[in-house]
């Protein structure tokens, strides 16, 4: 079905650009600091970069890895200088990511049958926001997609999942609140595939992600989805907000414990300083980040491509 090239390889940089301006000085400043009045690069720099590297969101586990890669390139090349850290730290960190990119293939899709992407995450993220997005991309690409608003324990997840429909132009299946979330997700498969649909968009409820009445819930959601569209869900995405930093890496972590995701969507990038973060959860996590959010507009969730990432976040 080729979903995850609809969109293309490319964000668009002027978005990518402004929505990182936060984290790109921030991370820069911390640089500067560290090579300030320096000439080589020794252990005092190299500790001095962890510490700006972690202070950054990125992560302990990743940090240590980008800083060894660059120990290993000094030593190989000993007359290199502070001049060239931030280079060197662009591509080994772009190499890192690369090595560690652990995006599956796409699920195998019957014909006649939707894609189904089943979206988690706890309440706050933005996680019914980046279904309306999704649900405009996949509309720009030409394809009919339906809404399943299956968090029914909050009247205020439904209502807004109806104001993106509208404002999409797609149907949203729903029913009274605190119905069956696992009864929506039926009805919402059924229509989708009798009408034709190409992708469904599941919102799931948003409680505490350490809650394991809710890992319950998923479950059963995704077992029903299964009677009418075998297979399905064809992508569990997690959605994380970036402006908190080291709690997305716990939400992360939490959610990956206890249920199977396939893919991740990081959002809020644009208001933050903790742009870092992504590094970090993109490398530890082993499940593709899909998408980061960059904006309100619904143009500003876009695909992520890590080489332009890193490039963006640490570039002068």
């Amino acid at each position: 079905m080729g979903f995850f090239g609809l969109f293309g390889s490319k964000t668009k940089q002027e978005t990518l650009d402004k929505g990182l301006e936060k984290s790109n000085s921030s991370v820069l400043s911390k640089i500067s600091h560290v090579i300030a009045g320096r000439s080589t690069i020794d252990d005092d720099v190299l500790d001095d970069l962890e510490e700006a590297l972690i202070t950054s969101d990125v992560g302990v586990e990743t940090t240590l890895r980008i800083i060894e890669r660059i120990q290993d390139r000094v030593k190989r090349d000993k007359y290199v200088g502070t001049s060239e850290l931030q280079r060197m730290l662009v591509e080994e960190t772009c190499a890192l990511l690369a090595e560690n990119d652990h995006s599956a293939e796409e699920a195998k899709v019957a014909d006649g049958d939707p894609y189904v992407i089943m979206v988690v995450g706890v309440n706050g993220v933005g996680k019914t926001t980046t279904i309306g997005k999704l649900a405009h991309m996949y509309k720009q690409a030409g394809k009919k997609v339906y809404l399943g608003a299956a968090d029914t324990f909050r009247a205020a997840a439904v209502e807004q999942l109806c104001i993106w429909g509208e404002r999409v132009g797609v149907p949203v299946i729903k029913q009274q609140q605190g119905s069956d979330p696992a009864s929506v997700a039926f009805d919402t498969l059924q229509s989708a595939k009798a009408n034709g649909a190409d992708v469904v968009l599941i919102d799931t409820a948003g409680r505490l992600h350490n809650k394991i009445n809710l890992m319950h819930e998923l479950t059963k959601i995704k077992n029903v989805m299964q009677k009418v569209v075998p297979g399905a869900p064809h992508d569990v995405m997690l959605v994380l907000d970036g402006s908190t930093g080291q709690n997305a890496f716990e939400q992360a972590r939490q959610f990956t414990a206890a249920t199977q995701v396939t893919s991740l969507a990081i959002t809020k990038l644009d208001g933050t300083a903790k742009g870092g973060v992504v590094l970090g959860i993109s490398d530890q996590f082993k499940i593709p980040v899909r998408y980061i959010g960059l904006g309100e507009q619904m143009t500003d969730l876009q695909p992520f491509n890590a080489e332009q990432f890193v490039k963006t976040l640490l570039h002068q």
